[in-house]
């Protein structure tokens, strides 16, 4: 077969193994999702080491944000994740991991929170009554 017919039949060797519309890597996008995750590490390392805040749950609330946002970064910049990369199924996979992922941490949170009030009652009684 000639070099002419492998190209009629899409065989050209320019052509994108990597799926369609895949995210090709270049210096310049390591180096901002690199930018990105050290900023979004050091906020959260900044945030716990002054004691910005005097409580612990906006605190909680905003590192976990920032963890989700790094989440977000690693996925784009470096796994080079889109909705247009094997043609979607990535994603798909993506967001039914997230979903069982939430499902199975909510789910372990509220059965411990649970647990706890159930299997521990005397914690609730005043401490002096204790045997």
């Amino acid at each position: 077969m000639s070099e002419h017919a492998d190209t009629q039949h899409g065989h050209d060797d320019d052509h994108d193994h990597d799926g369609v519309g895949a995210i090709h890597a270049t210096l310049k996008g390591y180096m901002t999702g690199f930018g990105l995750a050290a900023i979004l590490t050091f906020i959260p390392f900044w945030l716990v080491m002054s004691g910005a805040f005097a409580k612990t749950g906006p605190a909680d609330a905003l590192i976990l944000l920032l963890a989700g946002i790094q989440i977000v970064v690693h996925m784009v910049y470096f796994l080079h994740m889109s909705t247009k990369s094997e043609g979607g199924w990535n994603m798909l996979a993506f967001v039914f991991t997230v979903v069982l992922v939430v499902i199975t941490l909510s789910g372990s949170i509220w059965i411990m929170y649970h647990l706890n009030d159930n299997m521990m009652p005397w914690t609730m009684q005043d401490a002096r009554n204790q045997p």
